[in-house]
């Protein structure tokens, strides 16, 4: 059964009607919902990629500029971006520099200096003492080998080392402090102690579990190299440089006043680790007669407080040459007088002496110290 074609006829009064709503629908843009849109953007497609004859881009016929890429054209219209046909390649064989290159140099900077209004400055002239050489021989080490502990760049900002002069015009070292690893053969128990009056303490132990701890390396640069990077990753109060087996000390803020910085080391053992201020070893094990404990009194109380750590340095050092406490008070009055204070090991509190006691007393403890 082969099936007819369905027609549907309609008179000529509805065709008309039905003619005329489709050209008003279609001339108001609304033949259809939403084609319309599609249509408008089909014709701006066509007039962006449309292809100016004369022009410099190979996609739209634009105008070229320059481009970001050396031997690179740019379109201004669409932004396409060509190989530019008349770019010629300048670019020679990169030269590797030498070490005579770079002396070279040096030498004539060295040379510009001398002449110029600058002579004279950072020891340029050779007339200069024993202690400027040093002092300058530190400098250019610095400087020139940039700075060699270890930190974290991801957490903190370092700055560069804060240069001073005195009034002869000579170098002021920025160091408050060191240590030295005299012997690799750390067996527990090492620690060493930053100490500020009023901040705290800083404790760093050789033990590779706890967070601000140190390994032993295979050598002695190796463990000062370790120490140094747990300091400048945790202290708050002392950036820490390597010379070989030595970590020299500076402080991180200018507010801080290197009187006042306490080095401690907690040796039980033999001696593995020393420290050093002024150029004073602080080590009880290195006293000889009560002259050198007296310097290290002086050292201590340069800024007139006794922190923790250094009343249990003059303890131990009290220990080894056989002082009692009631000498080393009347030391302390002849030295320093009546205000000397001490840090309460409790409270953080600044006790005061009572020389008729030959002690220190906490006012909020109510405890001698």
């Amino acid at each position: 059964m082969v099936s007819k074609p369905f027609h549907i006829q309609f008179n000529a009064e509805f065709s008309n009607s039905l003619s005329k709503a489709l050209i008003e629908n279609h001339c108001c843009g609304r033949y259809m919902a939403g084609f319309g849109n599609i249509r408008k953007g089909r014709r701006e497609a066509v007039d962006n990629l449309a292809f100016t004859e004369g022009g410099d881009c190979p996609r739209c016929g634009g105008e070229s500029q320059p481009s970001t890429m050396n031997g690179y054209l740019s379109c201004v219209a669409c932004q396409h971006e060509w190989k530019d046909p008349n770019h010629v390649d300048s670019s020679g064989p990169i030269e590797i520099p030498t070490y005579h290159q770079d002396r070279a140099k040096i030498e004539e900077f060295r040379k510009e200096v001398e002449s110029g209004g600058l002579a004279g400055v950072l020891g340029v002239d050779s007339n200069l003492s024993d202690e400027q050489q040093a002092s300058l021989a530190r400098l250019e080490d610095k400087w020139m080998s940039g700075m060699k502990g270890h930190y974290n760049t991801a957490t903190e900002e370092r700055k560069p080392l804060m240069i001073s002069f005195d009034d002869d015009d000579n170098i002021v070292s920025t160091e408050v402090a060191a240590l030295t690893i005299v012997a690799n053969g750390f067996d527990g128990g090492e620690e060493i102690r930053l100490e500020y009056p009023g901040k705290g303490t800083e404790f760093y132990c050789f033990n590779v579990s706890d967070p601000h701890g140190w390994r032993r390396g295979a050598s002695s640069q190796d463990t000062a190299r370790s120490i140094a990077n747990v300091i400048n990753n945790n202290s708050n109060l002392v950036y820490a440089n390597i010379e070989g087996a030595r970590i020299s000390f500076e402080l991180r803020s200018e507010d801080l006043k290197p009187e006042s910085l306490v080095l401690f080391v907690d040796d039980p053992g033999g001696t593995d680790i020393v420290a050093e201020k002024n150029g004073v070893v602080l080590d009880a094990r290195n006293l000889q007669d009560f002259e050198d404990y007296r310097s290290i009194v002086e050292l201590v109380l340069e800024d007139g407080i006794i922190s923790p750590s250094e009343d249990q340095l003059l303890w131990s050092m009290r220990q080894q040459l056989g002082i009692d406490d009631v000498y080393h008070v009347q030391m302390v009055l002849e030295m320093f007088g009546e205000d000397t204070l001490k840090e309460c090991t409790s409270c953080g509190s600044m006790a005061r002496l009572y020389p008729e006691y030959a002690a220190w007393y906490c006012q909020p403890c109510e405890e001698w110290c």
